[in-house]
């Protein structure tokens, strides 16, 4: 008889700042999850983007995370220690790849010539060769004109059309910069995550994690993307748009932001909960019955 699968999820936040309502939600979600699943909940800090990172910003999350009553299962991991493993990956994709001397502004240049929206959708100018005297400015994965379609456990079915929507993608900058699409992948890979539960704001990159898992014979995570918390303008709630920390040190934590987010989530539960240990029981509980056992 094989073994049942132990289920293993995570959050991976970015530290480019503290948690605000946003990223709760998300965290609350993927929490939730696992441990309704009795399975286990990593944690891992997305950290490539060295531009963006603030200094103590991994740390207020962790801090916060904890005193919100959310604990994770082992260490907590950096991409930023993991650069060999995408390396590796990067060699395996082997003629899949090809070298890119693009800016933004020429492919909305080029896209133009050709009769299209100025978007940035690759139109495969360098799909045959760098043009004489051009360098590369990152590594793009040649993508198939194909409809890579997956279940979303709370949105549904899903399609996207990579060659159509998306267009050949990066995965490394000639600066060393490493895309998202590429450490995600083959960290969720390395740590065995079964399901990843996250915002609706990255459903558009999945199919693309698809891809990539399938090249590198990596298996595929179940996936459930949760609605993304906005501002009064409907814009994604974010640090670029204002957003401010959910834990201040001082606050109600429980009143001002767990009960909020359990509500935006759609969770059946009272106001009353009279401490932080008894909103997670209840909060479990009520997932289970939402998502789980639906």
């Amino acid at each position: 008889m094989q073994a049942k699968q132990v289920y293993t999820g995570r959050f991976a936040p970015s530290p480019t700042g503290p948690l605000h309502m946003g990223s709760l939600v998300a965290a609350m979600a993927s929490y939730l999850d696992a441990r309704a699943h009795d399975g286990q909940w990593l944690l891992r800090m997305e950290d490539l983007d060295f531009d963006r990172n603030v200094k103590g910003a991994d740390q207020h999350i962790i801090a916060s995370l904890q005193r919100s009553g959310m604990q994770w299962d082992g260490e907590v991991t950096w991409q930023s220690h993991r650069q060999p493993l995408y390396e590796t990956a990067l060699q395996e994709l082997g003629n899949a790849l090809y070298p890119c001397s693009c800016s933004r502004k020429e492919i909305a240049d080029s896209r133009l010539r050709l009769g299209e929206t100025a978007s940035q959708i690759y139109p495969g100018t360098c799909r045959n060769g760098l043009v004489a005297g051009k360098t590369a400015r990152a590594w793009r994965l040649c993508v198939p004109d194909q409809v890579y379609a997956f279940e979303d456990r709370l949105a549904g079915m899903q399609t996207q059309n990579l060659a159509i929507e998306v267009g050949d993608f990066v995965l490394k900058r000639a600066d060393g910069f490493w895309a998202y699409q590429l450490a995600v992948v083959v960290d969720d890979a390395a740590q065995g995550i079964t399901h990843v539960v996250r915002g609706a704001d990255l459903i558009d990159s999945t199919a693309r994690q698809i891809y990539l898992q399938e090249l590198l014979g990596l298996p595929t995570p179940a996936y459930l993307h949760v609605p993304v918390v906005t501002n009064a303008e409907g814009e994604k709630l974010s640090k670029q748009t204002g957003a401010l920390a959910f834990d201040r040190g001082d606050n109600d934590v429980l009143h001002e932001a767990l009960l909020p987010a359990a509500q935006f989530l759609g969770l059946k539960m009272a106001s009353t909960v009279e401490d932080i240990p008894a909103f997670w029981r209840a909060a479990i509980q009520a997932w289970k019955e939402k998502i789980v056992l639906k």
